[in-house]
């Protein structure tokens, strides 16, 4: 068995509370609020910045120069064309700019963000990969499965979001990560492996916690 069928056998309660959280669920039947999603929206820009950093950690952390170029065209594509499709996809919603520019991130977000880059800092290219994968993973999945759903695709307000995540090309990004995962896994003692799955453990559960902060709106308490 591959470390990632691994990982993804042991921890399938925690990743099927992610695709059945009701802030996907309701994106999927096209009944979520549009201020929840604005909030996510917002939230989710502010996670790019720092996820992004991760593929430039990666660059720096690779030792062969396939793996190295691969994470900056990820870097790149993340910086110039992720980020400008979320602004033009948020102005949908009527978020300016200027307001994802000056957005705050909430406890969860910056929680989440900091314990990713301070993995991928501290650690291996392993764990790095390990703490950003959660995210790429799931979100293919479950783009896929949402897009399962009539209707869903053509959505007015949530069938961009679908259509992306559940695309052959996010799904090549993913696939790419999930086979590096196993490459760099193999062969490593029984104690370094367990440091890749704690990793890879958090991250999966602060990805629910970010679904629920986004349905919840959670700030900062006043």
């Amino acid at each position: 068995m591959k470390f990632s069928e691994y990982l993804l056998e042991k921890l399938q309660p925690v990743w099927r509370s992610n695709h059945d959280h009701p802030f996907v669920q309701k994106m999927g039947k096209g009944t979520l609020e549009l201020e929840k999603f604005r909030f996510y929206m917002i939230q989710d820009y502010i996670y790019l910045i720092d996820y992004a950093k991760l593929f430039a950690l990666g660059a720096v952390k690779a030792t062969d120069l396939t793996t190295m170029g691969t994470f900056a065209a990820l870097l790149h594509s993340t910086m110039n064309e992720e980020m400008a499709l979320h602004r033009a996809y948020a102005a949908k919603f009527g978020i300016s700019e200027e307001e994802l520019e000056q957005a705050q991130p909430s406890p969860i977000t910056l929680a989440y963000t900091h314990y990713m880059l301070h993995a991928a800092q501290n650690g291996s290219l392993a764990e790095l990969v390990s703490a950003l994968l959660p995210c790429m993973w799931s979100y293919w999945e479950i783009g896929k499965e949402l897009a399962r759903i009539p209707g869903s695709t053509e959505h007015e307000w949530y069938g961009e979001w679908i259509r992306m995540y559940s695309s052959e090309e996010f799904g090549t990004l993913a696939m790419w990560c999930i086979d590096l995962l196993d490459q760099l896994a193999e062969g490593k003692p029984q104690r370094e492996l367990n440091r890749l799955e704690e990793i890879f453990a958090t991250t999966t559960r602060f990805e629910y916690l970010f679904w629920d902060m986004a349905y919840r709106k959670e700030m900062w308490p006043s």
